[in-house]
């Protein structure tokens, strides 16, 4: 029995524990894990969305991502060699930790925000909660400066302007073939939010020294020998991804809020890593 123990608790220091103390990044097994683990919290805030009365929207999607930069710049302060946060804190910023973190002052910020709301103290609980959002980024973002200096400032020109450039082509050429899909605003918003990650890893990689953490984009990076895979890789999946939810859902109601909440995941797993990695080569950590 004992060597069992020792066997599982190996195996979960190795592909669990050791990624996170050493913020090695991922490997096949922790990424499977995380994945499966996304899949439910999904149907978790589903049913709380619900339960909260919240009606997930383009608008109510817009009102969450001021949480999606907050959360990315405060990844960059456990970044930061200055030391801004120390041991064994900073266990709690790193991945997948700050995501539970994240998620539970996103969630607090909507409650307060809806309850304003329901006692008439303010007429819209978006306002408020994306306001919300914006004062905890900002105030990482003030932090950061304070400690940081920035040494490349032509980072965020590019992974901005390259995203919203290749997003815009994408969309004439949708406009041409007249798919009202791809020249829906939240889908492009869902490509762009992912051509930004792929020009962040772009410029990271293949100009700046840095290295790619996640499985597959790192071996196909291998494989390739440049980070521009990472365009035609986004692409291709994201399209289908897109495709797939807008032609394959149910038309009741249900089912269409499930897919809205789908795509905003979609959304933030592209534009987390796209700030996180803008704003650090942006200060140069």
């Amino acid at each position: 029995m004992s060597f069992l123990i020792d066997k599982i608790s190996q195996f979960i220091s190795t592909y669990y524990l050791d990624p996170i103390r050493g913020d090695e990044g991922y490997n096949p097994v922790n990424t499977f894990t995380w994945a499966v683990i996304l899949g439910i919290c999904i149907f978790g805030v589903f049913r709380l969305l619900e339960k909260l009365k919240v009606k997930i929207t383009p608008r109510f999607i817009v009102s969450v991502l001021p949480f999606v930069l907050a959360g990315s710049s405060l990844r960059v302060l456990e970044d930061s060699p200055a030391g801004i946060i120390h041991p064994p804190l900073t266990y709690l910023f790193i991945t997948p930790n700050i995501y539970f973190l994240v998620f539970a002052v996103t969630v607090s910020c909507l409650w307060l925000s809806i309850r304003l709301q329901r006692a008439k103290l303010v007429k819209d609980f978006h306002v408020i909660f994306a306001g919300l959002g914006l004062i905890w980024f900002f105030a990482n973002l003030i932090i950061l400066l304070h400690f940081e200096n920035i040494v490349a400032p032509y980072v965020p020109l590019f992974v901005l302007g390259a995203g919203t450039g290749l997003t815009f082509a994408f969309y004439l050429v949708a406009r041409h073939f007249k798919s009202s899909i791809f020249t829906d605003p939240l889908n492009l918003s869902i490509l762009m939010a992912h051509f930004m990650d792929a020009s962040s890893t772009y410029i990271g990689v293949d100009m700046l020294g840095y290295f790619e953490k996640h499985v597959v984009p790192t071996y196909l990076i291998e494989l390739t020998g440049t980070a521009l895979v990472m365009y035609p890789l986004k692409l291709i999946i994201f399209t289908g991804v897109i495709y797939m939810l807008d032609t394959q859902f149910e038309d009741d109601k249900r089912s269409q809020d499930l897919k809205m909440l789908i795509k905003m995941v979609i959304l933030i797993l592209g534009l987390s890593p796209a700030t996180r990695n803008t704003i650090r080569m942006m200060l140069g950590i």
